[in-house]
């Protein structure tokens, strides 16, 4: 009795030890890890949600309900080259982020990345109350039984465009849009696919550089004036104590097969699954080293949820002919399905909130 009353007390003061060293290394593994370097891989476990127990997709990005036929597109999983990500557990970043509030703010990106949040969380937690309203530029997605906020600012800029006698002003240096922003518990920021609008599209007439007025300029340049300016704005408001920041990355389009080395395909149509391996052939948009060189700069700790390269591997993940188009044959290679991708920077984003 004594020997086995001995090594039953052993184990007791073992357990807890080896589960220690266990949750060390996982966050040694987990700190260590690349998530964004990886590859897709099947897995038929996925998707994480179905769309029909989400009912807040917007139209444009419910392919499967606009009579998208294939569905291979949804059994793919991201594996990062090092290491395991965590699977997204629902009920768990409610109880982290109870009685807190998440924002997104950019432009119809940062709206697919919303609205698969929210659907990833309802589905994961049940039938649970849940509150929906718009202020101003602002919906607010409430889960009422867990007080979580998940926010949704649009804003495609970032910096503010400003009505004046002479027209649209598109002004680098302001950002009052920034007010909103204050005492959030984190925000994930966007902006790049607006900086090239042209023609009927363009929000602005004119562009504003201190007290220089332009009918236009490098859009690149105008882009990485804009993201400084934003730069300024999280180092002179944000209290890392309080608040979390993230930007979001670069969401690339694909409307030339000569890219993933396949010039005989037009557009993102009739692409069934993403491209094999770890890297883009075409190489990361330029984009993506402006928005590298601004965060470089700002003192306040920004994390990039670096997202480029796995959804450049993506090909098969846009609307494509299935979204806004489905009547009429318009075609959306640059915003996503849901379920889809922006599931996948949602799990990297807990992973990297959670963990």
């Amino acid at each position: 009795m004594n020997f086995v009353w001995a090594h039953g007390k052993l184990a007791m003061l073992l357990i807890p030890l080896l589960l220690l060293l266990v949750l060390e290394l996982h966050q040694a593994n987990a700190g260590s890890c690349n998530f964004f370097q990886g590859s897709w891989v099947p897995d038929s476990s996925y998707p994480l949600y179905n769309y029909t127990a989400c009912p807040f997709i917007q139209k444009e990005f419910n392919c499967l309900k606009n009579g998208r036929p294939d569905q291979m597109y949804l059994k793919y999983r991201w594996q990062p080259l090092d290491c395991q990500l965590a699977r997204f557990d629902g009920r768990e970043f409610m109880q982290k982020f109870k009685g807190k509030s998440v924002m997104f703010v950019g432009d119809s990106l940062s709206l697919n990345q919303w609205q698969s949040l929210i659907c990833m969380l309802y589905t994961s937690v049940g039938r649970t109350k849940y509150n929906e309203t718009r202020v101003g530029d602002v919906s607010i997605f409430t889960f009422m039984d867990f007080g979580v906020k998940i926010m949704l600012d649009r804003n495609v800029y970032l910096v503010d465009v400003v009505m004046e006698k002479t027209g649209r002003i598109l002004n680098l240096d302001s950002i009052e849009g920034g007010k909103l922003w204050k005492g959030l518990d984190v925000i994930i920021f966007n902006t790049w696919h607006w900086w090239n609008r042209r023609g009927e599209g363009q929000p602005w007439d004119y562009i504003r550089v201190g007290n220089q007025t332009f009918k236009d300029m490098d859009r690149m340049v105008a882009f990485e004036m804009a993201l400084n300016t934003w730069a300024k704005w999280v180092d002179d408001n944000i209290d890392p104590a309080k608040t979390t920041v993230f930007f979001q990355g670069i969401s690339p389009s694909h409307y030339n097969g000569t890219d993933w080395n396949e010039p005989t395909a037009k557009s993102c149509v009739r692409q069934k699954e993403p491209v094999v391996g770890s890297r883009y052939p075409a190489g990361l948009p330029p984009a993506l080293t402006v928005l590298k060189r601004v965060l470089n700069t700002i003192k306040k700790p920004v994390k990039l949820l670096d997202i480029t390269n796995l959804s450049l591997l993506r090909k098969d993940g846009h609307p494509s002919i299935y979204g806004l188009g489905a009547a009429t044959g318009g075609m959306d290679c640059s915003h996503w399905c849901l379920p889809g991708v922006p599931d996948t920077w949602n799990l990297l984003l807990y992973n990297l909130l959670i963990l």
